[in-house]
């Protein structure tokens, strides 16, 4: 439940107007950037278009099969996964043996079409099985204008995705140490095998690791190389054109950057215009603090009636640069507040907005415990009375009685003055 109400989350930051510092020319026809932390978009081209994703959709193989799989296996190749490849492979062999942690390593940089279809098998028994696998991830981590119908990302009329999903999908993924860990290389080499007397050497087609070819950003020759970048993954078919999905690192930020069907290099262009914007438009600031106090709150029937109540945990948010002065915040409790209440009970919500975008939001808790004021029952009700009454008679029954000794003493007074007239 916590997941969905998270997602849901997510997917509101990502469709409201943001007003963008400035406009991008982006030649893909689908993109976003997003920060990899709390998934806020902060800047979007038809983000919710659905295209086809190339060998992006290896990020999904990839981080299904380190959840799934052991790193010290060994994948055992079969007829079928040869017979099924085509486009980028390491040439497995039928009956070949290879380290789990090797296939993975050629399913992300050398992008291998054949090591997804093994490592499919591997996981799931069949490719269809694993497919299905991958498809109910995609609905857990939120991308649900997504379809898969392979492992490998080869063109099929139906598999699908959008630029959104893709970033939701690699921040998923890149949560995962083993996964980071792999995605920042761009060489490897897998050793010799039961089939292979040879190493194999893997190059990433990610040039934004190490390449120093350049391009033209908004007027400027750069090399591809970025100055950050921790991954991902590419992809291109025909179909799908050029597409890369990125991640890069810059102080406290953490980016994710996704271009779907661009044009040849311009690919590099978009992500390095994107991950230029946010990098000189935003700032991670911290907007709320945990046990910040934010009010006292009424309770009803309780011992205390009053109890303060202050937020749960920090908040962090990617923000334009000089606008902290505008956020605002919204305080909301949940009704009326009863006793009894727990230490750390959630009691409301504080929200944040800056120009009317929500950034988030922070549960507001209780710092102590308050019991219920004790009940009084009927019967103590009656007794109560009773005993106030009985109380009442012997209060005016000492008082009458304190009267009549007065008034005995005020008489035997006037008789001892009688009786001695003489004094």
């Amino acid at each position: 439940m916590k997941k969905f109400f998270c997602f849901l989350l997510l997917l509101l930051l990502s469709t409201y107007n943001i007003s963008y510092a400035e406009e991008l020319n982006l030649s893909g026809e689908g993109a976003i950037l997003i920060d990899m932390d709390t998934g806020q978009v902060l800047y979007a081209k038809n983000p919710h278009m659905k295209l086809q994703p190339a060998s992006t959709t290896k990020i999904m193989t990839g981080i299904l099969a380190i959840e799934n799989g052991n790193m010290e296996d060994y994948v055992t190749v079969d007829e079928e996964v040869i017979h099924l490849t085509d486009g980028s492979h390491i040439a497995l062999e039928p009956e070949e043996q290879v380290k789990f942690e090797d296939m993975l390593y050629a399913l992300l940089i050398e992008s291998a079409n054949d090591a997804a279809l093994a490592l499919a098998k591997h996981i799931s028994g069949n490719i269809d099985e694993f497919v299905k696998l991958m498809n109910v991830k995609a609905k857990e981590v939120g991308a649900l204008n997504t379809n898969f119908e392979n492992p490998n990302g080869l063109t099929a009329e139906n598999h699908l995705t959008t630029a959104y999903d893709l970033s939701l999908m690699a921040k998923y993924a890149m949560e995962n140490d083993t996964f980071k860990q792999i995605v920042k290389n761009y060489t490897y080499i897998i050793p010799a095998t039961n089939k292979k007397a040879e190493e194999r050497y893997l190059k990433s087609a990610n040039r934004l690791l190490y390449s120093t070819i350049k391009i033209d950003v908004d007027g400027k020759i750069v090399p591809i190389k970025y100055e950050g970048i921790t991954g991902i993954k590419t992809g291109y078919t025909v179909a799908a054109q050029n597409c890369l999905v990125a991640s890069a690192e810059r102080g406290n930020q953490r980016l994710i950057a996704v271009v779907l069907k661009a044009n040849g290099r311009e690919v590099y262009t978009d992500i390095h215009k994107l991950l230029n914007y946010g990098f000189n438009n935003y700032e991670k600031a911290n907007i709320a603090f945990k046990d910040q106090f934010v009010d006292n709150i009424e309770v009803v029937d309780g011992t205390n009636s009053m109890v303060a109540g202050i937020l749960k945990e920090n908040l962090s948010a990617s923000i334009l640069k000089g606008s902290m002065d505008r956020l605002e915040k919204k305080v909301f409790i949940n009704g009326t507040i009863q006793a009894p209440i727990e230490e750390g009970q959630v009691l409301g919500k504080v929200e944040y907005y800056l120009d009317g975008q929500l950034l988030g939001d922070v549960d507001i808790i209780s710092t102590l415990n308050v019991e219920k004021t004790p009940t009084v029952t009927l019967a103590n009700k009656v007794l109560s009375k009773w005993y106030v009454l009985l109380i009442g008679i012997l209060v005016v029954g000492r008082i009458i009685s304190f009267k009549k000794q007065r008034q005995r003493k005020k008489r035997r007074g006037s008789l001892y003055r009688v009786q001695n007239p003489l004094r």
